[in-house]
């Protein structure tokens, strides 16, 4: 393995760059698909890079579980520094375990607390609180429900109330809180992918904004509808109790509305700033798989050869 098993643990340094010009440069959509799948793919080969560095930290300690050829000279020369390497592995994978599943748990409360909020409200696709207090959100699960109180609709007139639906009938046909969720993890995992967070939650709502903008033909109309919907639901719980797209940041999402509608290319040339980003990107993530894939297939054949028949 050598010191390629470190190489996920720092390769989605390589990610950084295509974060904030993803947004600028490509469409959302493509953009949100681009940044989730590099994240995700480099969450998961940097967390088994630190499983494979904590079974030869495991295999050092006293009374370990494992057989006892797992801690041969041979098993622990495969990993640099490994006694420091090794040991300190242990605690970060747990750390990271922990991480990954408060935030899935975190998930998993909010939703179940907003459905819990909705109980005794008909089951229609939109739900109507009656609260003064403004704020609307989509709620997944099953066919999925769009929650908008009294108050928000109170501060719309009949074109941003249309706007407001259609986004959040976007947020729902398009199931972006999974999305989020995966940048979520993804950056529990391992935090230099923290930037691919924000960009996502930022391209999730850009792309709702887009699909917003085609279902009832203007732009123009969205733009108004994001402005005032911001403007009235100041402070409000919307967006802590959605907890599953985390509006990105009005104006430029306003800006990006009122300007030209995005191009549909999924891929940029190569002789751009974004497509070298991306080409960068693409190198990280799949130099990161193949370091990954290499020590797993090397450590897996150094341990099955120390281990006794």
């Amino acid at each position: 393995m050598g010191v390629f098993v470190f190489l996920p643990l720092v390769l989605p340094l390589t990610a950084w760059p295509i974060a904030r010009l993803a947004e600028q440069h490509l469409h959302p959509r493509s953009a949100t698909w681009l940044l989730t799948a590099v994240a995700g793919v480099l969450a998961v080969c940097s967390t088994l890079c630190l499983a494979l560095l904590m079974v030869v930290g495991t295999a050092q300690l006293p009374g370990n579980p494992l057989p006892d050829g797992w801690s041969d000279p041979e098993v622990r020369a495969a990993v640099p520094y490994d006694e420091v390497a090794g040991r300190v592995a242990i605690p970060a994978l747990i750390a990271v375990l922990a991480a990954c599943g408060r935030a899935a748990w975190r998930h998993h409360r909010v939703r179940g607390r907003a459905r819990r909020a909705l109980e005794g409200l008909p089951p229609t696709s939109v739900a109507v609180l009656d609260d003064t207090v403004p704020y609307a959100y989509a709620l997944p699960g099953g066919r999925g429900r769009i929650v908008v109180t009294t108050g928000m609709l109170a501060g719309l007139n009949a074109g941003e109330r249309r706007a407001l639906f259609a986004h959040e009938r976007a947020h729902l046909a398009r199931r972006h809180h999974r999305f989020v969720l995966t940048v979520q993890l993804a950056a529990r995992a391992n935090p230099f992918l923290r930037p691919l967070l924000t960009a996502v939650a930022y391209t999730t709502e850009r792309w709702a904004d887009e699909e917003a903008a085609t279902a009832i033909g203007s732009r123009r109309t969205v733009a108004l509808a994001i402005g005032r919907s911001a403007l009235i639901s100041r402070g409000g719980p919307g967006a802590a109790l959605a907890g599953f797209a985390v509006a990105g940041p009005v104006p430029r999402r306003v800006a990006a509305l009122l300007g030209p509608a995005p191009t549909g290319g999924i891929w940029p040339s190569v002789f751009t700033t974004v497509g070298l980003a991306t080409w960068g990107a693409a190198a990280g993530t799949t130099a990161s798989a193949l370091s990954s894939a290499n020590s797993a297939v090397t450590l897996f054949l150094i341990l099955r050869a120390a281990t006794p028949v």
